[in-house]
């Protein structure tokens, strides 16, 4: 019986747990607003091309195939590739804060509602937050040597932002 209540209380404790971090990720954002309309022409979205293929296992597969090879050096690369993704995660969750934030003075000062953008902001705002969920809990299990992580979603989500930025 013990057992049945630690266990629904951790799952409760979780939950609500996921639940702070979205509501604090869609709601109460910080990432300041970008200075210029340069940074809104400069960002691009190959800065995050290399986070797509950087923790597919192909690198690991390969150095593998290497004479030499020792289970230490996967290790490494893994630890290496990991530090380096989580710099490309930071950044990418940034900017697509300070997309949001951008859009949100855009329709503040916009002369003409657009209630339809203002929905597509806030969905794609907790789609993000759950992708993003998702993407460190799989960057957990690659730094372990157990899966790769796909990112494709999260950067798809941020290039459909940006491009309405710049709309």
């Amino acid at each position: 019986m013990n057992f049945i209540i630690a266990i629904s209380l951790l799952a409760a404790l979780t939950l609500v747990s996921v639940l702070a971090y979205l509501i604090r990720k869609v709601g109460f954002g910080s990432n300041g607003l970008p200075v210029t309309s340069e940074w809104i022409d400069d960002l691009s979205l190959d800065r995050y091309r290399p986070m797509v293929h950087m923790l597919d296992g192909s690198d690991v597969a390969f150095l593998r195939s290497q004479p030499g090879f020792t289970p230490d050096m996967a290790i490494k690369l893994r630890a290496q590739r990991t530090r380096i993704f989580r710099g490309y995660l930071r950044n990418l969750e940034t900017d697509f804060g300070r997309v949001c934030a951008a859009i949100k003075v855009v329709m503040l000062q916009s002369r003409h509602d657009r209630p339809e953008l203002a929905e597509a902001l806030v969905r794609e705002q907790v789609t993000f937050a759950c992708a993003l969920l998702s993407v460190r809990a799989r960057l957990f299990l690659y730094s372990m040597g157990v899966c790769g992580v796909e990112v494709s979603k999260l950067v798809k989500i941020f290039d459909s932002m940006r491009l309405e930025l710049r709309r």
